[in-house]
C-alpha cells in the first residue's frame, strides 16, 4: 500500500509522515530538502534556478516511486511527484520563472516518466491557510525559508486547490489543519488517525467515534 501526503511548505507533512509510519509500523519516505544541491541557489534567484531545482526532484521523485512501486512493505510519502510537477512546477511556470521551452522539456520529460507510476492507494491533504503557513516557516527557521514572499506561497496554495479539486484522478483524504497541532496535542492526531483508519480499512468515521 501507498500512502502520500501533500501539503504546502509548512503545512506539516513530515510531521505527519514519521508519526503514521511510527503508529502503524508503515516505512517513511522523505523528499530530499537537505541535501538538494540548488536549494538555496533558488530561493536566492529564482528565475535562475528553477529548471535545475525541479529538474533534480523530478529525478529524486521518479526513483522514489520506482522503489516504492517494487517494495513489499506499506509506504507513507512526504510528498508525491504528481504535486511536485502540477503544483511546484506549474506555479514557477505561471510566475515566468520557467521559461516556455524549460517548461515544455519538462513536461515531456514527465510525461514519458508518467506511464511508469501508479497513483497512491491514499492522498492525504494538510490544507493550510497563508497565515498559518508563514507563522509555520517561521517557527521552524530554515534560513533559505525566510526569503519567501507571500505571493509565492499564496501562489502554491491557490495551485494545491486547483490540484486536489479538479485535476488528481486518485483518492484524497483533506485535513483542515489551521487549528490543528498533531505533533503535540494527542486528540488532534487521534482524528487524523479516525480519518485515515476511515479511507483505508472501513472503520468508523471520527463523527462515530465513541469511545
Amino acid at each position: 500500500m501507498y500512502i502520500a501526503i501533500a501539503g504546502n511548505i509548512g503545512a506539516g507533512k513530515t510531521t505527519l509522515t514519521k508519526m503514521l509510519a511510527k503508529y502503524y509500523g508503515w516505512e517513511p519516505r522523505f523528499e530530499s530538502v537537505t541535501f538538494n544541491p540548488y536549494l538555496e541557489d533558488y530561493y536566492g534567484d529564482i528565475n535562475r534556478w528553477a529548471f535545475c531545482l525541479e529538474t533534480y526532484f523530478l529525478k529524486e521523485r521518479f526513483r522514489d516511486m520506482l522503489a516504492v512501486q517494487q517494495s513489499k512493505h506499506t509506504i507513507v510519502q512526504d510528498r508525491s511527484i504528481f504535486e511536485g510537477v502540477y503544483v511546484f512546477v506549474r506555479n514557477n511556470y505561471e510566475r515566468g520563472d520557467l521559461s516556455d521551452r524549460d517548461y515544455t522539456t519538462f513536461m515531456e520529460l514527465f510525461d514519458l516518466m508518467k506511464h511508469q507510476m501508479k497513483y497512491p492507494d491514499l492522498m492525504i491533504y494538510l490544507r493550510k491557510s497563508v497565515p498559518a503557513l508563514i507563522a509555520q516557516i517561521q517557527k521552524r527557521g530554515r534560513d533559505y525559508e525566510q526569503t519567501m514572499q507571500i505571493d509565492y506561497l499564496q501562489g502554491l496554495n491557490d495551485k494545491y486547490e486547483d490540484f486536489i479539486f479538479h485535476k488528481y484522478e486518485g483518492r484524497v483524504l483533506v485535513i483542515e489543519s489551521d487549528d490543528m497541532d498533531f505533533e503535540n496535542r494527542p486528540e488532534d492526531f487521534r482524528k487524523v488517525v479516525n480519518r485515515v483508519d476511515a479511507e483505508l480499512f472501513g472503520l468508523f468515521s471520527e463523527q462515530n467515534w465513541t469511545k
